[in-house]
């Protein structure tokens, strides 16, 4: 179990309850990083309604299951492209590592998201 002490799921170096936590919450991410770190958390804590909340609604599934056997562990930030708080638009790169108990392996996507009304949303990515 997380708690607002324990290290944050997205490996920023802060604690959650200063990271994705208060996003997870209702807090508004102020970049389009760090709406793309707090989905990665999402994930890594099993919080689908945030990751439908977060996602554009002209993209968005009807629902999302995820995988319960499915453990992310691990989050690189390789490059992101404007999506700073004065922009409307952005693309975060990373690379993320998955775990379950039969096989390991890695996701590579480049991103995109874009601001409206002063919330970054995700629209989709380029698995790479």
């Amino acid at each position: 179990m997380v708690t607002d002490e324990s290290r944050c799921p997205c490996l920023s170096g802060n604690p959650y309850g200063e990271c994705c936590g208060p996003l997870h919450r209702g807090a508004t991410a102020p970049t389009a990083e760090r709406l793309m770190r707090s989905r990665f958390s999402a994930f890594a804590l099993g919080l689908p309604e945030y990751l439908l909340l977060t996602w554009h609604p002209r993209t968005r599934p009807e629902a999302l299951e995820l995988d319960a056997d499915q453990r992310w562990t691990r989050l690189d930030v390789l490059a992101t492209e404007s999506g700073g708080p004065f922009d409307s638009r952005g693309t975060v790169a990373f690379r993320a590592w998955w775990r379950s108990d039969v096989e390991r392996g890695t996701l590579e996507e480049t991103s995109v998201f874009v601001r409206e009304d002063g919330r970054w949303y995700y629209v989709d990515g380029v698995v790479g």
